[in-house]
């Protein structure tokens, strides 16, 4: 398939999602904006779901793209997890992410596959690139962590405490404020290296 078409009917899709939402949107509408038959809709994406997910998928790589540099670049275990935490929450959080993760649940039950895919290209994939780094920082001295990826789920969780649950219950309607982000994902920081951490000078525990 031309990559430069599909580009295209993102672009057009996240117009409609953005400016009407899921359930108003339709495939005729993503057609018009994207300028393209429905024929050629249907080629590139079998549904709206499918489309929905897809547009989301493009976004929040592009969205955590300074997070992953960070992780790859920056030893100290602190400021990389830190810069990660706040860049993931805010995606996480943005008014279009709450709105799939919403959809996706929705539909799982029915669209398994649909369900899978952005479990995996989402949280799973994130908390692997954690735990990358986290095997880095253990072989490095910096963490003394048995298993990273289930700390790495664990970072993750404390960093969307209070913030990520009440806006997918829409208790809560707009995003957290970047001070909120910050003191969150400081107090994530501060108990994962309470944990984990290990004190200067210390030997490495065996593993």
């Amino acid at each position: 398939m031309d990559p430069d078409k599909r580009r295209q009917i993102l672009d057009g899709a996240l117009q409609v999602f953005t400016s009407r939402g899921f359930d108003a949107a339709s495939m005729s509408d993503i057609a018009a904006a994207a300028n393209v038959s429905k024929g050629t809709l249907y080629v590139y994406f079998e549904d709206k779901e499918h489309l929905f997910v897809a547009l989301i998928q493009r976004e929040r790589e592009a969205q955590k793209r300074g997070a992953i540099e960070a992780l790859n670049e920056d030893s100290d275990p602190v400021r990389a997890l830190s810069n990660f935490g706040y860049c993931i929450v805010r995606v996480i959080n943005d008014e279009l992410a709450v709105s799939a993760h919403r959809v996706v649940i929705g539909v799982a039950e029915r669209m398994p596959d649909l369900g899978r895919e952005f479990y995996e290209n989402g949280p799973m994939l994130g908390s692997r690139l954690i735990a990358g780094y986290l095997d880095r920082m253990v072989a490095e001295g910096k963490l003394a962590i048995d298993d990273t990826y289930l700390a790495a789920f664990q970072f993750l969780d404390l960093c969307q405490s209070t913030l990520t649950r009440p806006r997918l219950f829409n208790a809560v309607r707009t995003p957290p404020t970047e001070d909120e982000i910050r003191h969150v994902v400081g107090e994530a920081i501060a108990m994962f290296m309470a944990r984990y951490g290990r004190a200067a000078g210390a030997e490495p525990a065996a593993r």
